[in-house]
């Protein structure tokens, strides 16, 4: 997609958000004890795929819940298409991320978009329900009119699986299965001609067989009809368990060889090495004779030398023959395990010279974006005098801004920008270690640190350290959680991750990583729960505004002094707002843009810490949110956002007190949202 066309995606819809802000959460938040069942959702194009793959996905924002499905756990499927209700399947795998990653994709190399999947069999056929007939069911689940969540309580789960189960269908069997008989009822002549040819499936003697079914009708009719069902319930019985197939396979041949062997004594005892149609021994120990038609006769009488057939059918069933069968398959299942193996090698080879070859498509564009752009002010008129001079362009990177990951409306970034402004310049550094877009940044000892964030289908604990001398990536001790949307500060020495969420909570834990002992501490929590807040530092104390809590956007604020290590309270601010930035200029705090909960806002609010309260400041020309904010030489600058009717924008605007702001054209930047921006 180019832009961002709908407020879902930056009211937390996105392909991994933590909350849906606009005020409903993405799901009941049901523990794993209390998880009954699960739906998952499918539209007409794609209900096939679901069911010849065995395989149900949800988007990556529902991997909280689908982490719990253990298996067995009943599910079921709704089609948004028809508004009907499937079942019932259970899980035949637990609930995991990218079992397929490109199922369900428009494009072989377009990853899939929902990864949160589980695998599943059918339990029990049964006709599907309309929604009319389960609403009542799951009526708890509606949170609006025709949308409802989809984690079932154990109550919710018994009754539509009752109520399923006075639709399910009786399974049809198919033609060629025909039911195991007794032996006391012999075949007719054109049953038992018709079992020979079942059984050149079943054989690696195909070709004797067919030589000779045309004279098989006194040659042990029960032999077809027991191999036949004992394959049909075996295969069965693979579906219903859902164990290794391969070793089902092996389990079920060994049986048939075994019950072979059995067969055939049996059955030589019973017709005294003859025909096996000639008749059988009662209960009593009286021998009856089996009803014999005329034709029956005619064949037998023909058949005087039977025990010549009888002998050639034995050897083709013999042991042996099931043994180098089995062998056989032993063989052929090992080769494909080791073809499986190899293309899981190669698919995961591929993908990482995908991600490879998206970091270096990223960095040359920059570089044609740079030389663009010097072409473009370059008052030379000679092209390459002009090439020359950008490439001798003295740029120091402490006149920049440095510009880390993001989205630009299509793609999750690892990349890093240092923007110089003076110069109206953007230029690539080094990209990070991994993808991240909603992550935190602080600057340490002439290092940048960055932390947290996610890379559009999970979200990240880890953190790692930028050196522009060495232009060299550092990973470092990572944080106690996977967060998101969370703000970061250096106080005293000590870095703070604070707030955040994880897909299905916000908090308001901070984390401080202690360099002496080399790990991220937990220290005094905030007085609220903050998702997509802002913070800062000023004169040693670090500020924490807004956000949202899980239920509302908030307006208020408060600070932090690791001297007294102790939340307070401070003004609240005058306008509800997350995703918004906050920076510190002149002594005093200004939070900028951001979402109200209604829209976003182009207000700016600027606080003065000894008057603890929050004006009115001038507002920026473009209402966004979702933007980075950094000051450089004493300037504002913010770069990049989600604006309500244009989705990700390229804009980037600057603020001089005493000044209004104004708007700078910087076209290598480009469209970007979920960006962060810090000054070395």
């Amino acid at each position: 997609m180019g832009t961002v066309k709908n407020r879902d995606t930056y009211c937390g819809n996105t392909p991994f958000s933590p909350v849906i802000p606009c005020g409903v959460l993405a799901h009941r938040n049901l523990g794993k004890n209390n998880l009954g069942g699960v739906i998952f959702g499918c539209k007409e194009n794609n209900l096939k795929e679901c069911l010849s793959k065995q395989l149900f996905g949800l988007p990556s924002s529902h991997i909280a819940y689908v982490n719990h499905i253990e298996p067995g756990l009943p599910l079921f499927l709704f089609n948004y298409s028809d508004r009907k209700l499937h079942g019932i399947f259970e899980a035949a795998s637990r609930g995991q991320m990218n079992i397929d990653p490109y199922c369900w994709s428009t494009d072989v190399l377009e990853k899939t978009p929902y990864p949160a999947q589980v695998q599943i069999r059918i339990r029990m056929q049964c006709q599907p329900l309309h929604e009319d007939q389960f609403k009542r069911i799951i009526a708890d689940n509606y949170h609006t009119y025709n949308h409802f969540w989809f984690e079932l309580d154990h109550a919710q789960t018994s009754k539509l699986i009752s109520l399923f189960a006075s639709l399910a269908i009786a399974p049809s069997i198919p033609q060629c299965i025909i039911q195991r008989r007794k032996l006391s009822q012999p075949l007719s002549t054109e049953e038992t001609r018709g079992e020979w040819e079942k059984m050149k499936h079943f054989t690696s003697k195909a070709k004797k067989l067919e030589h000779s079914s045309g004279r098989s009708d006194s040659a042990d009719p029960y032999l077809s009809v027991e191999v036949d069902d004992q394959l049909f319930e075996g295969c069965a019985s693979m579906k219903r368990d859902g164990g290794d197939e391969e070793d089902s396979i092996i389990m079920k041949l060994k049986e048939l060889a075994l019950s072979q062997e059995y067969c055939d004594l049996d059955m030589n005892h019973c017709s005294g090495g003859g025909s096996s149609t000639e008749g059988i021994k009662s209960e009593e120990n009286s021998f009856v004779e089996a009803p014999v038609g005329p034709e029956e006769k005619k064949l037998r009488d023909s058949h005087s030398s039977g025990d010549l057939e009888e002998k050639k059918l034995q050897d083709i069933y013999s042991s042996s023959d099931y043994r180098l069968t089995i062998a056989q398959l032993v063989q052929e299942l090992g080769e494909l395990k080791d073809f499986k193996l190899e293309q899981t090698q190669k698919m995961i080879k591929l993908e990482q010279k995908l991600d490879w070859a998206e970091n270096e498509i990223c960095y040359l564009r920059d570089h044609c974006n740079l030389l663009d752009s010097l072409l473009k002010s370059s008052s030379h008129s000679s092209v390459p005098e002009e090439i020359q001079s950008s490439e001798e362009l003295d740029l120091d990177l402490k006149d920049s801004i440095i510009i880390v990951g993001g989205y630009d409306g299509s793609s999750w970034l690892s990349a890093v920008y240092s923007y110089f402004p003076s110069h109206n310049v953007v230029k690539s550094l080094k990209p990070m270690n991994c993808i991240r877009a909603y992550a935190s940044v602080a600057k340490f000892k002439e290092e940048l640190f960055v932390f947290g964030g996610g890379d559009g289908e999970s979200w990240h604990d880890t953190v790692e350290s930028y050196n522009s001398a060495e232009n060299k990536w550092t990973v470092q001790p990572s944080l106690n959680a996977k967060k998101g949307s969370l703000a970061g500060a250096v106080s005293m020495g000590k870095i703070f991750a604070l707030g955040g969420g994880n897909g299905q909570d916000c908090f308001s834990d901070v984390e401080m990583l202690d360099f002496d002992i080399g790990k991220w501490i937990c220290t005094r929590s905030m007085l609220q729960k903050r998702f997509a807040l802002a913070a800062v530092e000023l004169n040693g104390v670090i500020y924490a505004t807004g956000g949202y809590d899980g239920n509302n956007y908030l307006n208020s604020a408060e600070r932090f002094d690791p001297r007294e290590h102790s939340w307070t309270k401070i003004g609240s601010l005058t306008t509800k707002r997350g995703c918004h930035s906050l920076v510190s200029l002149n002594e005093q705090l200004y939070a900028l843009g951001g979402f109200d909960g209604n829209s976003m806002v182009a207000s700016v609010e600027v606080y003065d810490p000894r008057l603890d309260c929050w004006m009115v400041g001038e507002p920026m020309n473009c209402a966004r949110g979702y933007s980075a904010a950094a000051v450089l030489n004493e300037s504002i600058y913010v770069i990049g956002g989600v604006k309500d009717d244009e989705g990700v924008v390229d804009i980037v605007e600057c603020y001089k007190e005493g000044q209004s702001w104004h708007k700078t054209i910087v076209r290598d930047i480009g469209q970007r949202c979920f960006l962060s921006a810090i000054v070395l």
